[in-house]
């Protein structure tokens, strides 16, 4: 259970608050709570969570007392249990369940009522038994909530549905029973104005089964969305070890997470994810940091490092000292910058929430006003009662409820066809003015993994293929990135010769002996490192110099933030490989496109100053942010914003998580971690950076799909509900009106699955400095050899 943060000014408790269904409900809680003397809330719908800042006096039970006062549950954040999700997915089955069982009721209504020519012989008491359990079954979620909002003198959506069905349902039992309606032969006419005279009395059970089939459908899209919105923060807690093996006094034992305290000694084995920060206190080996940081290159540990929670052990055990633990972890506050970034509320969300605040008042005091008024003016009761129940059908929210919904699922499925996965409807809320774009460079800009990108041969020594082949022999033996990478660049890397006396020191390198000479493939600087018990006894005096043609190769790599290793052939420096990450084929033309789309490109990194720069010198990119945390690539997105700028973030690791669920559009590699694609709002499912310009005009045209269809769905209210209290327009002609603005919304949405990409623009001059491109998109370097080229290296 979270407890509530507290200040010297205050505190602030979130709480999740259960039984919301609209923005009605929103505007409710917030203005319950608002009333406490000192205490201002926001809600968010589709996380269910409300964030209350309050003073200290002030009890979180005091806080739920008031949201369960208007008509709402309320409970303090609890972990997560295993039961939850198998909850979710029952309550999710039954919302299908109860949604297809109206669906297979109600078309026959629907049918048979709207079209005279199919009615036959006593097909209004077919449509009635059709009807009957949809209005007691189907629509008793809506009749639950408005029950319970009664209770507590408030009125949302839930309450015009149910008004709406109820109050058709009894009309309709009236005349048939009573009215006449009932007569064997009785057929209804289609007609546009209602008959305010006596006599027959016409039935509305289309409007009955009408409401909540499509409030329902509505619904279910809704919850769909509402269950990605905390996959971000689920991805998040799957990194955070569940338990750790503790040392204390010589013996080893293993604890859950919870039980670890700071200065406790915990031991991290080959392949196991260091469980919080720390410090190593004995041991060595290289830390793959990817899902943390994003970085590729992987860090190599030793005693007196500092480590983070989540990063993989790739090579030797560890014993670690543990110096934070729970909320205070790096993990921690990256999940609570994502959750805070979440909880936000677009302005136009904000305005949403206030018109929906006083929308279902308003309305249903037009309908007791219209009531009153026909009767006052000697009206019949059934055309009083005709108007009245015109005003609460034609007022029911369909077209409101699938606006959105709709776009979302049609822009989904175009989306995927294209590669590009749109999640939710903060990607599409006010992003038309997206003029920033801030780029993430490992995983996106480049392929995330490590790999040869030059190889520099000794003059008068052995040739670079040669070289390159004695070094993957002894990185064979190897586990570290460096030497899978050495040796995945290799063609033929089974065809290697065998190695004798291998060794491997950590933070140094490896050495081994390969038909009868010593191999080594250490860092620069390094001292030559002994092959087994035969090692050679006589070398170089000074094994760390370098020919000069391999120094200069070293500090180009080294200021290019490449990793560097020395060949060494006994006792002889004879070549320099470095290693590294390559650009992405598309990712020239990508930021190209971004740029013609009027977006500025900025590079936001936690790789080194030269790294950066390379990369953004060779795509044309000039703001560069290098070494930047996951807290530093938030504030730069909300420096940015704070600016005015409408910003989106593309990134692809955790450490990207809170900068993509703070911007204005969030943008996920495919290939990333669960926790960046959950906070992002687009997702590139390829691995392909060309797709990116065509994620941003997908989402303008969803969000202007979304702005038509509620532009529609408020314009359809405003002609209607006139029309409706004038008693010009019957409840059943109603009906057929919300019937017909919602499949012009759905039909508007569906637009979306034929949306074709803008051609491909022809790229821009290059700019200065940009290295010219192969027949295969990527860089070609004048001072790399050619079977280089030929594997994609980009040196």
């Amino acid at each position: 259970m979270s407890a509530p943060d507290t200040t010297a000014a205050g505190a602030t408790t979130e709480l999740i608050v259960g039984g919301m269904t609209c923005a009605a409900c929103v505007a409710r809680v917030e203005k319950k709570l608002g009333r406490v003397e000192g205490v201002s809330a926001t809600v968010n719908l589709a996380t269910g969570r409300a964030r209350v800042s309050h003073p200290a006096g002030v009890s979180a039970a005091e806080l739920m007392a008031v949201v369960e006062g208007a008509g709402f549950t309320a409970a303090l954040p609890e972990p997560e249990t295993p039961a939850e999700p198998e909850a979710g997915e029952a309550a999710a089955a039954t919302a299908r369940t109860r949604l297809l069982v109206t669906a297979l009721l109600s078309v026959p209504v629907l049918v048979l009522s709207m079209a005279p020519a199919l009615q036959f012989r006593n097909w209004q008491w077919l449509c009635f038994a059709l009807a009957t359990p949809v209005a007691a079954w189907g629509a008793w979620p809506f009749h639950e909530k408005a029950l319970r909002g009664l209770r507590h003198t408030t009125a949302t959506m839930d309450t015009l549905v149910s008004l709406g069905v109820l109050a058709s349902y009894s009309w309709s039992a009236y005349a048939l029973f009573l009215g006449g309606a009932g007569e064997p032969d009785m057929r209804m006419p289609f007609t546009l104005v209602p008959s305010m005279a006596g006599g027959t009395a016409d039935v509305y059970l289309e409007a009955v089964v009408g409401v909540p089939l499509f409030v329902l459908l509505g619904r279910l899209l809704e919850a769909r969305a509402r269950h990605r919105t905390g996959s971000a923060l689920r991805a998040l807690a799957s990194l955070a070890a569940k338990d750790v093996v503790v040392r204390a006094g010589g013996v080893e034992r293993r604890v859950p997470i919870a039980e670890l305290r700071v200065g406790d000694h915990f031991v991290v084995r080959p392949g196991e994810r260091v469980a919080t920060d720390g410090t190593v206190v004995a041991g060595s080996s290289a830390l793959d940091l990817s899902l943390v940081t994003g970085e590729s290159a992987p860090v190599e540990a030793g005693p007196g490092s500092a480590v983070v929670g989540g990063a993989v052990n790739s090579g030797g055990l560890l014993e670690v000292r543990a110096e934070a633990v729970g909320a205070d972890t790096r993990l921690a506050r990256i999940a609570r910058l994502v959750e805070d970034a979440q909880a936000g509320k677009a302005k136009a969300q904000r305005v949403a929430d206030a018109v929906a605040g006083v929308f279902v008042p308003a309305v249903l005091a037009v309908a007791v006003t219209v009531l009153g008024f026909w009767l006052g003016a000697g009206a019949t009761a059934q055309a009083s009662v005709t108007a009245a129940v015109a005003v609460l059908v034609v007022a029911c929210p369909c077209a409101l409820g699938l606006a959105t919904p709709t776009a979302l699922l049609a822009a989904t499925g175009r989306g995927a066809g294209l590669g590009i996965l749109v999640s939710g409807p903060r990607a599409l809320e006010g992003l038309r003015r997206v003029d920033t774009v801030v780029l993430d460079k490992t995983g996106t800009l480049t392929t995330g993994s490590m790999t040869v990108t030059g190889v520099t041969a000794r003059p008068s020594g052995l040739d670079s293929d040669e070289a390159l082949r004695l070094a993957a022999a002894v990185e064979r033996g190897s586990e570290h990135p460096v030497g899978r990478a050495v040796c995945a660049y290799v063609p033929d890397a089974s065809a290697l010769p065998e190695v004798a006396d291998f060794a491997a020191t950590p933070g140094k390198g490896v050495a081994g002996r390969v038909a009868g000479r010593l191999v080594e493939v250490v860092r620069p600087g390094t001292p030559s490192v002994p092959a087994g018990n035969r090692a050679r006894k006589t070398v170089r005096k000074n094994p760390a110099a370098l020919p000069e043609a391999l120094a200069s190769a070293v500090r180009n790599a080294e200021k290019d933030g490449r990793t560097v290793v020395v060949v060494r052939v006994d006792g002889t420096a004879e070549a320099v490989i470095a290693l590294g990450d390559t650009v992405r084929s598309g990712s020239y033309r990508a930021v190209d496109h971004l740029k013609r789309l009027g977006l500025r490109p900025v590079l936001a990194t936690g790789d080194s100053e030269g790294a950066a720069r390379a990369v953004a010198e060779e795509l044309g990119i000039t703001e560069v942010h290098a070494r930047a945390t996951p807290e530093d690539k938030a504030e730069l997105v909300r420096g940015l914003r704070a600016q005015g700028r409408r910003v989106a973030v593309i990134g692809d690791g955790v450490n990207d998580t809170a900068a993509l669920a703070g911007a204005d559009l969030g943008i996920a590699m495919g290939g990333g971690t669960d926790a960046a694609i959950g906070a992002a709002d687009v997702t590139l499912v390829r691995e392909d950076m060309a797709v990116l310009a065509d994620a941003v005009r997908l989402a303008r045209r969803t969000s202007a799909t979304i702005r038509a269809n509620l532009a529609w769905a408020f314009g359809y209210n405003l002609v209607t509900l006139p029309l409706a209290a004038v008693g010009l327009l019957s409840p059943m002609v109603a009906a057929a009106a919300m019937s017909v603005s919602s499949v012009l919304v759905v039909a508007n949405s569906l637009r979306l699955r034929t949306w074709q990409p803008g051609p491909a623009q022809t790229p821009g001059r290059r700019p200065r400095g940009a290295p010219v491109r192969t027949s295969t998109g990527r860089p070609a370097a004048a001072n790399v050899p050619a079977h280089s080229i030929a594997r994609g290296d980009t040196r």
